[in-house]
């Protein structure tokens, strides 16, 4: 399969990653299914979907034709296999758990076509631990995506030992097409690049507020006004989901066993509180009392 013979893309989960990517593929003018086992998620989805590209009509970013023409590229199922069976890349955009994304690309590599390339939107899993229970290691590999999709430009495509370089260069020829930049990582390392440089900056981050060296806020600002981030590792936290940046340092965790690389208590304790960030309304701010 060349990379001008993709046509049809299905994403996997519809959640703050999926239904973006999904979009993204759309108005990239590929067939696209989202996908995900809750009919509600996929209606929620849509919706969202749809306030997005009408701020985009009003702020000139798009015409209402390519708008209408990317709805019609765009089809939801809460079947699997009717989402997977004519694809010819798969992305898998579930929660960010080893064991689930295994049983989810075990189901998939039964059901698609034998060129067909899957690939996992994991934020830190290295896709050979994911490829291990498929017959296609060959065809897999990592494409991250940064959150918000539709905003934030950049992809890490990530290698393994086993990974084509031919799967490599269809991954990259869909990030183009997409409008997005591919950053290839030439060999898996946890957190691949972005996350690596952010753990970093957050542990440090995290470690000042538990002993009570600065408030949570403060550190943030200095984040923001002496180091010029846009946001503060708090913020971004809240962003991205408390819950996704827990589960990520959970599977470092229990891949070295160090406990320097065990989630941060203050962390357990808002994924305890079900305060997940901005998702939720509460996360390291309060959301009800701003608008976001």
């Amino acid at each position: 399969m060349e990379s001008t013979d993709v046509k049809n893309v299905a994403v996997i989960g519809a959640g703050s990653m999926g239904h973006q990517i999904a979009m993204l593929s759309a108005l990239g003018g590929y067939q696209t299914t989202l996908q995900d086992i809750e009919q509600s998620s996929l209606d929620h989805a849509l919706e969202k979907l749809a306030a997005i590209m009408n701020k985009w009509v009003k702020k000139g970013k798009i015409t209402e034709e390519a708008k209408a023409k990317a709805f019609q590229y765009l089809h939801t199922t809460t079947s699997l296999e009717e989402a997977a069976i004519k694809a010819d890349i798969v992305i898998e955009a579930v929660v960010e758990k080893l064991d689930v994304k295994q049983e989810v690309f075990t189901q998939l590599d039964d059901m698609v076509q034998e060129h067909t390339i899957l690939a996992t939107n994991s934020s830190t899993i290295v896709n050979s631990k994911i490829a291990s229970v498929t017959n296609r290691a060959d065809r897999i590999c990592n494409m991250h995506f940064f959150f918000p999709p539709l905003v934030m430009d950049c992809v890490e495509v990530v290698k393994s030992e086993q990974t084509s370089d031919h799967t490599i260069q269809v991954a990259t020829d869909f990030c183009k097409r997409i409008n997005r930049t591919a950053v290839l990582m030439e060999k898996e390392i946890y957190g691949f690049i972005a996350n690596r440089l952010l753990f970093a900056l957050s542990k440090e981050a995290f470690h000042l507020y538990e002993e009570g060296y600065a408030d949570f806020k403060d550190i943030d600002l200095v984040a923001k006004k002496a180091l010029a981030h846009p946001l503060g590792p708090f913020e971004i936290a809240d962003l991205s989901g408390i819950d996704v940046g827990y589960y990520a340092n959970l599977q470092l965790y229990n891949e070295t066993g160090d406990p320097a690389d065990k989630p941060p208590k203050s962390v357990e304790e808002k994924i305890k509180a079900g305060h997940l960030g901005r998702k939720t309304g509460k996360g390291w701010y309060n959301y009800s009392e701003v608008k976001v």
